[in-house]
């Protein structure tokens, strides 16, 4: 398609075949994808977890250090909580999404880049900028999601959704393999040490997720609002009635509001074994190359996974599909609160590999048939919120059990190997207290009525 044809779809109605079919749009979508999953992998899932136990809180105790680590994860997803659906009702209103993915992936890519400036012992300082570089991370996601419905229809929105996924796991897999050889090899990279190229790696994941999003912003077309002429002022004021509005509506719409509470419960699971796993390896006394390895083997089995899930939601069932990843989910969580080796590890995270952009992706697509499309942006606003809520509630759950866990099991003047045992004990309960998640999220997701979903969908976009 010619680019000024592509322009031009900024002025058309969601439902345009042009829009729906343009694969420059497309793959300028799930390029958003590749680009902040950079920070997803180098940062919260490998590098700042490791960095912030052995330098960041140097000395600081194992259970100490995670449940600093968890909390600084909850606060920043409860600033993002509390703003995602105001912020959706706003850029809806003011035809927007692009505009606001913009501000959050850039302050992002600013606070990345700022870890460079962190230095050892200054745990306060790096939590600090860790939650504002998810608040950014986390913000531009949730107009990211709410772009999904305008540029695919019903029949290809689970692959599509599969192919940012998939797309995510090979962009932040690579960025992520040149980072961990960065540590492994660092004179070759003309580094000084391991220290330095991990915090040379947190620049390097700003510039990738910086230049990365320039697709987005030039392929994605976004619909305008003509209807009327407003100022920004009123956008914004519209944005807040329009919230209001539709939080009274969502508590009446049964469909939404039990998938919405499934979905809180079972991503609270998988997003907690995201960020925390790390961290729970270093409790149970894993070298952090071993890990590193592991995080290796979930990007690479999860490019091509998450393509699979994706194509398997079409042909088979969304909801079998979701229901087979949460089975696995539960599966993993026992043998993780059980494991001893570092092979046992490493298969783990093949398994997490093959489930867990699949559950992400079509939770993601499974949503979008239950929302009317002219309120996209708000509607995820809700969606990424209870998402975030539930982050909120996974590691600060998984931080709790560990600490209360240690007391109860803490002798009176313990020797060395008895606080480092009951340490990593109190560990195990912590990750075994996620496996509750994932029984309730499917249990609430049994009560979804797709079909009732759909027809509630369509005739508040009629309104």
């Amino acid at each position: 398609m010619p680019e000024e044809q592509i322009l031009k779809l900024d002025n058309t109605e969601s439902g345009d075949i042009g829009m729906k079919s343009d694969k420059k749009v497309i793959w300028g979508w799930a390029l958003y994808d590749w680009a902040n999953s950079a920070f997803a992998t180098t940062v919260m899932a490998g590098f700042f977890p490791l960095f912030f136990k052995q330098y960041w809180s140097y000395g600081a105790d194992v259970n100490v250090s995670t449940a600093q680590l968890g909390f600084g994860n909850s606060i920043a997803s409860l600033i993002v909580a509390i703003m995602a659906p105001i912020l959706g009702a706003i850029a809806d209103k003011g035809s927007a999404k692009k505009k606001f993915l913009v501000f959050f992936a850039y302050l992002g890519v600013l606070m990345t880049a700022a870890l460079f400036l962190v230095q050892k012992g200054q745990w306060g300082w790096a939590i600090f900028i860790y939650a504002m570089g998810i608040i950014g991370f986390s913000g531009a996601n949730v107009f990211y999601d709410s772009l999904l419905p305008g540029i695919v229809g019903e029949e290809k929105i689970d692959y599509v959704s599969g192919l940012g996924f998939s797309m995510g796991y090979l962009g932040g897999g690579l960025l992520f393999l040149i980072n961990v050889l960065m540590t492994l090899m660092p004179q070759k990279f003309g580094l000084p040490d391991a220290a330095a190229a991990v915090r040379f790696s947190f620049l390097s994941v700003a510039l990738w997720w910086g230049l990365f999003t320039f697709f987005t912003i030039f392929w994605v077309p976004e619909k305008k609002d003509v209807s009327s002429e407003k100022t920004a002022d009123s956008n914004i004021v519209a944005g807040f009635r329009q919230f209001a509005g539709t939080f009274k509506k969502i508590r009446h719409l049964k469909v939404v509001f039990t998938f919405l509470l499934a979905y809180w419960f079972y991503i609270d699971g998988v997003d907690t074994i995201i960020r925390m796993a790390v961290d729970y390896g270093l409790s149970l006394g894993f070298d952090s190359n071993d890990l590193i390895i592991a995080l290796l083997i979930v990007q690479f089995i999860g490019f091509p996974s998450a393509l699979v899930f994706g194509k398997l939601g079409e042909r088979w069932s969304v909801r079998k599909s979701i229901y087979l990843a949460i089975a696995i989910y539960m599966g993993i969580t026992v043998w993780g609160a059980m494991m001893t080796q570092k092979m046992e590890f490493y298969i783990l995270a093949m398994v997490i590999g093959l489930v867990q952009g699949g559950i992400q992706a079509l939770s993601r697509s499974y949503y979008s048939r239950l929302i009317p499309k002219n309120k996209a942006a708000e509607y995820y606003g809700f969606y990424n919120m209870l998402g975030k809520f539930a982050v909120i509630l996974g590691p600060v759950l998984m931080g709790t059990v560990g600490l209360m866990a240690r007391r109860l099991l803490m002798p009176p003047s313990p020797t060395p190997e008895q606080v480092t045992a009951v340490g990593q004990m109190a560990s195990r309960w912590g990750i075994a207290s996620i496996l509750v998640l994932f029984i309730v999220g499917a249990a609430l997701f049994y009560f979804v009525d797709e079909e009732k979903g759909k027809k509630q969908a369509a005739l508040l976009e009629a309104d």
